[in-house]
């Protein structure tokens, strides 16, 4: 129980019995938007402007800065990063009678994405460490549609939890099988591989901006490669197709999926505070890794990698070892109002693609029933990441 102390702008604070101090806010969120004084400058001169419809200079802008930051030729914001991906698929060929190879370890949009094409999603599995598409079960996935005569349009790779997938041996496996490799760097903006960006791998690359990405646009997401050709496709698809006549002519059919100049104005701020915002999350998997370094049974996935953006922190649990489960963490950690989640359900898991091909070795399915994903923003406040971690220590501490 708890009482309530009136603050000076005529609300209330919670203060713990003893008036030792605030309680920290609730619920504490997995990922919550941070954005502040420097946004609301931006979208207030973007509106000033008058350019609020998806044309303008930030927009523009927008495409540049996150080009520039990447070393890529260039970009095309869209309205997701589903859109995005959609979009790079349709300009690589996937279509109705292909197939295109997915992690079944990813989130739906990554599988839906190659639906709307009308090709065949066909899903491969991960690595036990990191989550990240296998090269070494995706070779011999490769091998096998090519001795079923299946045409392969692409190749998506997804970086889980913004660790960067092995790209270089990925590439490698692809080129020889003559095969785009397409990188869902969805979850990874601000990590690199051996200093390279996340983003700049494969032919082309879907960023998204979703409100719980490390940079947030709102809604949306942006297609960025060094291929002239497959960024003009994108940037005319993503307009309605329309041709560039006084009239209204249309010959291929396109889709409404340009990003506002004002969401762009949005992402300009953030991208402006993307470094500041990666090393918060850096700090706060560090917290939780020396939290759980004595915990044997326990390990953070996809660790260690400097180079991560840190987007989300995901523990992985052996309950043989520890006495407690995954799930077991979670609900104590409801219970205190903190969110969590599991790892993404594997896609041949998922009802509507039960009947796609899959090339599987369990460790997905492993990674699935074995991980509880922690509060890893950099919204977090002080009092938050405390609480968190207090309630976190108390729970492994009563299981000992």
């Amino acid at each position: 129980m708890h009482v309530t102390d009136t603050s000076a702008d005529g609300g209330t604070t919670a203060v713990p019995p003893g008036g030792s101090g605030p309680l920290p806010p609730a619920p504490v969120l997995l990922s919550p938007p941070d954005v502040g004084q420097v946004e609301e400058e931006y979208l207030l001169r973007a509106l000033r402007s008058g350019w609020v419809a998806p044309v303008g200079p930030d927009l523009d802008a927008f495409e540049r800065e996150v080009a520039a930051r990447l070393g890529v030729a260039g970009a095309v914001a869209v309205s997701s990063g589903t859109a995005a991906l959609h979009l790079i698929l349709l300009a690589v060929g996937a279509r109705p009678g292909t197939v295109v190879v997915v992690p079944t370890l990813t989130f739906a949009a990554t599988a839906n994405a190659v639906a709307y094409t009308g090709a065949q999603p066909v899903f491969v599995d991960c690595e036990a460490g990191s989550g990240n598409l296998d090269p070494a079960v995706l070779a011999d996935l490769l091998s096998r549609l090519r001795k079923e005569g299946r045409p392969v349009a692409a190749v998506v790779a997804v970086d889980i939890n913004g660790r960067c997938a092995d790209h270089d041996r990925l590439r490698a496996i692809c080129a020889a099988a003559g095969t785009p490799l397409v990188e869902d760097a969805a979850q990874a903006l601000g990590s690199t591989r051996d200093g390279r960006p996340a983003g700049s791998f494969g032919r082309a690359a879907a960023l998204s901006f979703n409100g719980n990405k490390v940079i947030t646009t709102s809604g949306g997401g942006m297609v960025v490669s060094d291929d002239p050709a497959l960024l003009a496709r994108c940037r005319h698809l993503s307009t309605q197709a329309r041709e560039p006549v006084a009239h209204y002519e249309h010959r291929d059919v396109g889709y409404n999926y340009r990003l506002s100049n004002l969401l762009a104005a949005l992402g300009r701020a953030q991208l402006t505070r993307l470094d500041e915002m990666v090393n918060r999350r850096r700090l706060l998997r560090e917290r939780y890794a020396k939290l759980f370094a004595d915990v044997p049974g326990t390990r953070i996935l996809g660790e260690p990698d400097a180079e991560s953006n840190c987007w989300l922190t995901t523990l992985v649990v052996d309950e043989d070892v520890t006495g407690w489960s995954a799930a077991a963490l979670a609900a104590h950690l409801a219970r205190h109002e903190i969110e969590t989640r599991p790892m993404w359900k594997p896609m041949h898991q998922q009802p509507v693609y039960r009947d796609c091909p899959a090339l599987l070795t369990g460790a997905a399915d492993r990674l699935f029933d074995t991980c509880v994903t922690l509060p890893s923003g950099s919204a977090l406040d002080t009092a938050q990441v405390e609480h968190v971690m207090a309630t976190v220590a108390e729970f492994v501490e009563a299981a000992r």
